[in-house]
């Protein structure tokens, strides 16, 4: 039970492995200016392979119930699946449900760990083997394994570096859970935070913000909301910075030591890659030799 990348490198790994009788994933989304049915990457993996697909919109119904009995699965495997297991689900599989979690729990429970582990300047993180209760991310754990941040993460290669992580460590966890190898280690609910799904109207940077914050929240939210300002009135999405020990009036855009950056709370904000709305992402060199006036603007600038 899956959706995103994330999800389909933990099943790939799995199909290797054993055998999947059946693959659930989110109900396709109309995406696009045609609004068209975008498969989820899980999807589209599991057709590639062969596998039989399920999309309930909720697993609530007695009848979801009664089609997964029906699979007579040994375990349910559970990778940023997005839909809530109620109890009636959880008690199918004889091994359990368990959830490859992208984050060393109890650090980090909810919906967007990833990124709350780069915006909060985590120096390290890793993967969860755990078993699924009705809680969101609260059952005991089966087995963990750690990585370090780098300085250059976004969500988007921390998120394809846990997956293989987290791939890795099912296939060991697995065999070992079946033949009750491990003690499940409950968590620690005191030691718990919790991350919120992120949201389109977060990625507008408010340049009162320290600039250390804001060089986490652009690596954060990349590769989505990504973060944003606005010059002469168009989106100008912030891909790529670094942060500047100088000091500027915030969202005054200024030269410093042979960079162009932005004001912010504490520290100038260096622009490295930016992408004008309806433009390509170019080097803030490139951006700023076709506007010439964009150093001494104050952003946002709402045109």
């Amino acid at each position: 039970m899956g959706s995103p990348d994330f999800a389909a490198a933990i099943l790939k790994s799995l199909a290797r492995r054993h055998e999947v009788v059946a693959v659930y994933t989110q109900p396709d989304r109309p995406s696009g200016r045609g609004l068209a049915p975008t498969l989820s990457p899980v999807k589209k993996l599991a057709l590639e392979i062969g596998l039989r697909v399920f999309q309930p919109r909720s697993l609530k119904p007695p009848s979801e119930v009664t089609s997964l009995q029906e699979l007579h699965p040994r375990a349910v495997v559970v990778a940023a699946y997005g839909l809530l297991l109620p109890r009636s689900v959880l008690d199918v599989p004889p091994l359990g449900c368990i959830n490859v979690h992208p984050s060393l729990l109890p650090r980090h429970r909810g919906a967007s760990p990833v990124a709350a582990a780069i915006l909060a300047g985590d120096s390290v993180t890793g993967v969860s083997i755990m078993l699924l209760g009705e809680g969101w991310d609260t059952g005991p754990v089966l087995a963990q394994a750690s990585t370090p941040i780098m300085p250059a993460d976004t969500t988007g290669s921390l998120t394809s570096r846990l997956a293989g992580l987290g791939a890795d460590l099912l296939a060991t966890t697995l065999p070992r859970w079946e033949k009750d190898g491990i003690t499940p280690r409950p968590q620690d609910s005191a030691l718990a935070t919790y991350s919120q799904p992120l949201k389109k109207e977060e990625g507008e940077i408010n340049w009162d913000t320290p600039a250390k914050d804001l060089e986490r929240k652009v690596r954060a939210f990349l590769p989505w909301p990504g973060c944003y300002t606005r010059w002469r009135g168009k989106l100008l999405k912030v891909l790529e910075t670094e942060v500047v020990a100088d000091g500027a009036e915030p969202g005054k855009v200024v030269g410093s030591g042979g960079k162009i950056g932005v004001g912010t709370g504490d520290g100038i904000l260096a622009l490295k890659t930016v992408q004008l709305e309806g433009k390509r992402a170019m080097s803030i060199q490139d951006f700023v030799r076709g506007a010439r006036q964009f150093i001494g603007a104050h952003l946002p600038d709402m045109g």
